[in-house]
């Protein structure tokens, strides 16, 4: 089966979300041999789009078969917010929040977050994802992208907060993808934790994690990473 490459690179113009060449001190940084790709037409939202930062137009990057856009003109071009975190050096896309706003206050006693009856969870509007994929109701996007290349290969990558606990949390995805017709299937559930990796051969692969919030104890974080084949 033909693989489809997508990637929004949330590092590659770290020059362009910081305006400080410093923000690369202590990181881990290889040398690659990359091109820029000018001739690449960009659209947003069915509207032609030339990406731009303090020093003009900026071109995507190409390398080795995928290619990278500036994640803040294009960020800025779809109302969308991005923070860089240089302390973590760390790119957060969307907006979160700490406080009030959610449907419910979880239920710690249950095996399974309350969900609603699809992905359209109050603080998480997803395209892609199945239609049964368990949400809990006070789940908060912080990041969202979803991408559908060519009409082939839906990829979603979600990060969600919840006050949902983590047992509660990867209970309810390890019981949900018991009931999936999975060829690779491994689960590492802990109190303050957890770990999710399924593939269903030909048709997609998932990646869930789950931990406490960096920027709030208060919360936990949950990360999903899905894709067709």
């Amino acid at each position: 089966m033909k693989s489809k490459k997508w990637l929004i690179a949330a590092g590659v113009f770290g020059m362009v979300l910081t305006g400080a060449a410093g923000v690369y001190a202590g990181t881990q940084l290889e040398t690659i041999k990359a091109y820029l790709n000018h001739g690449l037409a960009i659209e947003v939202n069915g509207q032609k789009f030339t990406p731009t930062g303090d020093q003009g137009k900026l071109a995507p990057i190409t390398y080795q078969g995928s290619t990278y856009l500036p994640v803040r003109s294009i960020a800025d071009a779809l109302k969308t917010e991005v923070k860089y975190d240089s302390q973590n050096n760390k790119v957060s896309i969307g907006s979160s929040s700490s406080s009030g706003g959610s449907t419910s206050t979880g239920n710690s006693g249950s095996t399974s977050p309350s969900t609603g009856t699809n992905t359209q969870a109050a603080g998480v509007k997803s395209k892609y994802l199945p239609a049964d994929f368990p949400l809990p109701k006070d789940a908060k996007a912080i990041s969202l992208i979803e991408s559908n290349v060519d009409g082939d290969n839906k990829k979603v990558v979600l990060t969600y907060t919840t006050k949902e606990t983590l047992l509660t949390i990867g209970t309810s995805y390890k019981d949900y993808y018991q009931t999936k017709n999975l060829s690779q299937n491994s689960q590492d559930i802990q109190a303050d934790g957890f770990s999710i990796v399924g593939r269903e051969d030909g048709k997609y692969a998932v990646t869930i994690t789950g931990a406490v919030s960096a920027t709030n104890k208060d919360l936990n974080e949950i990360t999903v990473v899905w894709g067709e084949e």
